[in-house]
């Protein structure tokens, strides 16, 4: 009899501890079912009734017609931004007087033929030292980073600047991005353009968040690596996690079936990305910076790349210099701490700044950032392949 009460106790507190597991499971389960359901409801044609007029999801055509058109009016409106140079009377765009530099605007032919908006500042006079090829971040534009551009020309190194797929004046539904390996490619087929009208000049590569991931993708194929001198990466989005464990198990499917559809979950509004009241105005007053909520295959595709180069951090080799604050709220700072620890790369170096925001090149202290870059490249132009100490 005791040994029945023994095993009777057992069971019963086995299965209070796995009631809750199934209850949690269950409604897990549950919400997937009923978004899925909903989903369909969505998807599947509507037969056609005496009842009032139901609205079809818009044919591709349409869409096309609709993803041209946005593409043209942010165009003109890339088109329409400063570029942060010295004017024919010695005055910069800010008012301000600096070293002339050239500058322009084109646009580039992708690996798919699409446009891609792209610009360049050049020094007016005088040897260039080297290039720096800058890739923004997600929802924004290369038109952002005409400041650090003018301090790159007025240390006579060139810069080219392209806006990626969905992004500023370049094709494609604005936040859309339906691949990040097409943007990855995008920027194989951009260096060789400026290896080739360069020739013989160095080749750096910066890459923002979302597009310092897109970098360090980039450079980890050979055929990349081989026409950069190194990378520069402020805040990059690895170890990115999704908003809830349920985004990260639905995101998948949703991305296959449903693209272009803003999901409002995933958004972090109002974290400050930058210190400076000025800078974090103009950032969301930007017409070219997209602001609402992330598309479902852009966010599967951030999840996809932090998790592929979380997974391949060990056999990162190019010469890099991580940046990243450590109060960034956006993106990890840990997970750049350990890109730097776990690189087999043999040039590699990281700085930590205490309590800045996420976006660096726009926080008060956006000129001792970039002179922190521009400092490393130096070093990384004359040092060889020892390694660089940590800050």
């Amino acid at each position: 009899m005791a040994a029945e009460m023994e095993v009777d106790q057992l069971t019963s507190g086995a299965s209070n501890r796995i009631i809750p597991i199934l209850r949690a499971l269950r409604a897990s389960l549950a919400f997937v079912y009923g978004l899925l359901f909903a989903l369909l409801v969505f998807l599947l044609p509507r037969r056609r009734s005496g009842g009032p007029r139901r609205l079809s999801p818009p044919s591709r055509s349409r869409l096309r017609r609709l993803d041209e058109e946005d593409t043209e009016r942010r165009r003109a409106l890339a088109e329409a931004v400063e570029m942060g140079c010295e004017d024919e009377d010695g005055d910069d765009d800010d008012g301000g007087v600096v070293r002339a530099c050239r500058r322009s605007t084109c646009l580039f032919y992708g690996v798919r033929r699409n446009a891609l908006f792209c610009r360049s500042w050049f020094p007016a006079t005088g040897e260039v030292r080297g290039i720096l090829v800058i890739i923004h971040g997600l929802n924004e534009h290369s038109g952002r980073y005409a400041h650090f551009a003018r301090q790159l020309t007025s240390c006579n190194y060139g810069v080219y600047a392209m806006d990626w797929i969905g992004h500023g004046g370049s094709d494609g539904l604005h936040g859309y991005v339906p691949s990040l390996d097409y943007v990855v490619a995008d920027i194989a087929a951009f260096l060789e353009k400026i290896k080739s009208d360069n020739p013989g000049i160095p080749c750096f590569l910066f890459g923002h968040s979302t597009g310092g991931a897109v970098v360090l993708k980039a450079a980890s194929y050979p055929h990349i690596e081989d026409m950069l001198e190194g990378i520069i990466l402020t805040s990059p989005a690895l170890r990115v996690k999704p908003a809830h464990p349920i985004v990260g198990a639905v995101a998948p499917l949703f991305s296959l079936v449903a693209p272009r559809f803003q999901f409002k979950g995933a958004n972090k509004r109002g974290i400050p990305v930058t210190r400076d009241p000025v800078a974090l105005l103009a950032k969301y007053n930007d017409p070219l910076v997209y602001t609402g909520p992330i598309r479902v295959r852009t966010g599967h595709e951030i999840l996809r790349i932090s998790s592929y180069l979380m997974r391949n951090i060990k056999s990162v080799t190019v010469p890099f210099f991580v940046l990243h604050g450590t109060a960034d709220r956006v993106t990890d700072p840990l997970a750049s701490q350990d890109l730097y620890n776990e690189a087999a790369s043999k040039f590699k170096d990281i700085k930590l700044y205490e309590g800045f925001l996420h976006d660096l090149l726009f926080e008060p202290e956006r000129d001792e950032i970039g002179q922190d870059i521009i400092d490393w490249m130096e070093r990384k132009l004359g040092a060889g392949s020892e390694k660089v100490r940590v800050w």
